[in-house]
């Protein structure tokens, strides 16, 4: 099988809402919008994208319900997490964790979607010394 493209699509009452979102807040680009789906391409090199669909939307099998905005992240990898984290915040997207250097390497923050969709926003740092060891996988 050759995989062509591959996406989370995510179930929310309004498409609009997610679209302008992602629009605003993370420079997505509309690659294709009816009035119940709307798939958005991300500013990475390689066309990673996402798509909404409403819970009623016509196309078969049915399905699934609404996200209910419970086990699911989504991680946008940045160059620069603090300046991130000030034009989020500065557009008005709802921050739900603040900025903070992690142990494990990671400077991130989270910020909601309309759908509750959590996005975690990180940059790759230095772990800690010895922080990993303690979760190594031994043979």
């Amino acid at each position: 099988m050759k995989l062509l493209d591959a996406y989370p699509l995510i179930t929310a009452e309004n498409v609009a809402a997610q679209r302008d979102f992602y629009v605003t807040h993370f420079a997505a680009e509309v690659g294709f919008e009816a009035n119940w789906f709307v798939y958005l391409v991300l500013p990475a090199a390689d066309g990673r994208a996402l798509a909404f669909m409403t819970p009623d939307h016509p196309s078969k099998p049915p399905g699934p319900e609404p996200f209910d905005s419970k086990g699911m992240i989504l991680t946008f990898q940045v160059e620069d997490a603090a300046t991130a984290f000030a034009a989020l915040t500065a557009s008005g997207a709802e921050i739900t964790y603040p900025l903070a250097d992690e142990p494990w390497g990671q400077r991130r923050f989270m910020v909601r979607d309309p759908a509750g969709v959590l996005i975690d926003v990180v940059e790759q740092t230095e772990p800690a010394a010895g922080f990993w060891e303690r979760y190594a996988v031994k043979p």
